[in-house]
């Protein structure tokens, strides 16, 4: 997966939170912002450790 496409995949699970919680589905807009963190902040130290090396 090239960083295009995770910048893609991030983005769309942003959106996806931010509708889900306008639209009153909170545990859905919960697992979309939750996902997106994590999924964000494995690549960041995926790529700090492999510049560190």
């Amino acid at each position: 997966m090239t960083d295009f496409q995770r910048d893609i995949l991030i983005g769309m699970m942003f959106i996806v939170g931010i509708l889900g919680f306008i639209s009153g589905e909170f545990i859905v807009s919960t697992l979309m912002f939750a996902t997106a963190a994590v999924f964000s902040n494995i690549v960041l130290s995926r790529k700090l450790h492999t510049y560190q090396k």
